[in-house]
């Protein structure tokens, strides 16, 4: 589907084929999502410290708000420490994010729901359109918190979560989990839950199921 000012594409070969040239004259690049998937097909991904350098240009303002569950996967964690030293202003929220990039204030890029294995993004360039978006990314930023501060209160989760999603999975009783662990079984209680915030799950089961789709297990 496609207007004036809206369009509608499938899958992120074609989103890159639409919005490349916006991507390579941008000089304001806001962007929110749950985790660093969504919008990996967006552009090219460098993945050394220098190539992550290159990637964003002088000049040019990048912001990234991202749900915590990206700090639980090192890898995730390490690509995001080399875009804030290159540069990116990177916060960390608890709340639901709204899959999005915003390009100048003047483009949208909206992330839908899969299907088929396919994603469909909507492309907005309707200024009032843009507006509302960019306000609703205002909002979580204002509520956000920088990525160094977020990552040092909570470094002995980053630590512990690996062997905590291996103990939920084997399904054994809080109560020897905690003992392998070392820890008491209230505070181990106290760590699932805050391993569950991080992963935006309500139940250690969404938990599991959200941290196979992070590759964190």
């Amino acid at each position: 589907m496609e207007t004036a000012q809206v369009a509608i594409v499938r899958g992120e070969d074609e989103l890159f084929a639409r919005t490349a040239h916006l991507f390579a004259a941008a000089t304001e690049v806001a962007c929110a999502a749950n985790d660093l998937n969504t919008w990996a097909a967006t552009r090219p991904q460098p993945h050394s410290a220098a190539e992550v350098a290159r990637h964003h240009r002088a000049g040019v303002r990048v912001r990234k708000v991202y749900r915590p569950g990206v700090l639980l996967n090192p890898s995730m964690a390490q690509y995001l420490e080399s875009l804030r030293k290159a540069g990116a202003d990177i916060r960390i929220t608890q709340d639901e994010v709204n899959e999005t990039i915003i390009l100048d204030r003047r483009v949208a890029i909206l992330a839908g729901d899969l299907s088929a294995g396919q994603r469909s993004y909507s492309v907005i360039s309707q200024p009032e359109v843009v507006q509302g978006v960019a306000s609703l990314f205002e909002a979580a930023w204002r509520n956000s918190t920088a990525l160094a501060v977020y990552d040092a209160e909570h470094t002995e989760l980053r630590t512990l979560a690996p062997r905590v999603l291996e103990l939920l999975a084997a399904g054994g009783k809080d109560e020897t989990a905690a003992r392998k662990l070392g820890l008491g079984v209230r505070t181990y209680r106290r760590r699932v839950a805050e391993l569950m915030a991080a992963l935006g799950a309500d139940t250690r089961f969404q938990a599991g199921v959200r941290a196979r789709e992070l590759g964190l297990v």
